[in-house]
């Protein structure tokens, strides 16, 4: 474990501090410093007193961990359209952990004050999207100390009052599982107004998850808040006791299709999913992802996730829908639109192994 020597520790109002929720941040890096530390900067411009930010390097192997502590020691200034980067937060203070330590920690390690501390886990690999977060998760539930914790990607920029507006409305009842925020487009043919995501249903007839708002310019038609199917994995706001009921994401999907699952299974458990069109984030969108491993994960875990929840009679429409007309549709992109062999193969792989698996399911990280 190592701390940086400098410490610098701000005035917080106290009483202010106490008065709302301690949130745990947890945003995973795979050779993303660049994204990470744009991300970091618009999280430490929030107005929010208490919160903790945890990233996770999934076993980078371009120095994203030595960037982040650049970052956090003031030496990396950070340019982004949607801030004007700050120097009067800096150093930010840090502590490493190994995968190995962290799974030790039972404490908060610190009395530095939130939001001033920023604690490092290094994994030794690639665990996916989903244990990567788990692990932290798993910290954040022994040590007692945060009452919501809050999944975000490292290729997002978060508005100021993004933790405000989120808090506000899980507090507002304890059925309350996961809220998720309007998300929009980081750059969209050059505009910032256009909705990635604002709620999301599902269909487990065809097997397919519909964003609500998808590729519309925001002019406050979804400015509702409203129940939905699921939240989105580039930002929710979960209440800590719901990993404690329901568990963690599921570490076989690797990526795509954990937080969804983990959604139905807190629809299961009683808790209400929340589209929250106030608390707003601009998301790059899959920048992190490679397009060709993305068809097998995709294809993979979405017939996983459709055997795992369906009912009888909405498997047997799916295999309808799915040999009917899917596997052509998606065969022909790869083939005839992307004039990608490799693209289909993937594809065609990912479809062999959904249908083949029962629990374990083999990764494509070796």
């Amino acid at each position: 474990m190592k701390i940086n020597d400098i410490l610098w520790i701000s005035e917080i109002d106290s009483v202010n501090l106490d008065m709302k929720p301690r949130v745990a941040i947890v945003i995973l890096n795979w050779n993303g410093w660049l994204d990470t530390i744009e991300c970091l900067e618009s999280v430490y411009q929030m107005g929010y007193p208490n919160f903790d930010v945890i990233v996770v390097d999934n076993g980078s192997d371009n120095d994203s961990v030595k960037k982040i502590r650049e970052y956090a020691d003031g030496k990396i200034p950070v340019k982004s359209p949607f801030f004007t980067y700050i120097m009067e937060n800096k150093p930010i203070n840090y502590i490493e952990y190994t995968r190995q330590e962290i799974e030790k920690v039972k404490e908060n390690p610190s009395d530095i004050p939130p939001p001033q501390r920023l604690i490092i886990i290094k994994n030794e690999k690639n665990y996916g999207f989903a244990e990567g977060n788990n692990i932290a998760i798993r910290y954040v539930l022994n040590s007692h100390i945060q009452k919501y914790i809050l999944i975000l990607n490292n290729d997002t920029v978060v508005d100021k009052s993004l933790l405000d507006k989120l808090v506000v409305q899980a507090e507002s009842d304890k059925m309350i599982g996961f809220i998720g925020p309007k998300t929009y487009y980081y750059d969209y043919h050059g505009r910032t107004d256009v909705i990635n995501f604002s709620g999301g249903r599902l269909s487990l007839w065809r097997g397919n998850s519909y964003p609500i708002g998808f590729g519309g310019v925001d002019r406050g038609q979804h400015d509702l808040i409203s129940n939905v199917d699921y939240v989105e994995g580039s930002c929710f706001l979960a209440r800590k006791e719901v990993f404690e009921k329901i568990g963690y994401f599921d570490k076989t999907f690797f990526t795509y299709w954990e937080e969804t699952d983990l959604c139905i299974r807190a629809r299961k458990a009683g808790y209400r999913l929340i589209y929250m069109p106030e608390a707003k984030i601009w998301h790059k969108v899959a920048s992190s992802s490679k397009g060709k491993v993305r068809s097998y994960y995709f294809a993979r875990n979405r017939i996983l996730f459709v055997k795992r929840h369906a009912t009888r009679a909405q498997f047997f429409c799916f295999l309808l829908y799915f040999f009917g007309f899917d596997l052509f549709f998606q065969s022909g992109k790869s083939l005839i639109y992307h004039r990608d062999f490799q693209e289909f193969k993937l594809f065609v792989k990912g479809v062999r192994s959904g249908f083949n698996s029962k629990s374990k399911i083999e990764s494509m990280q070796g």
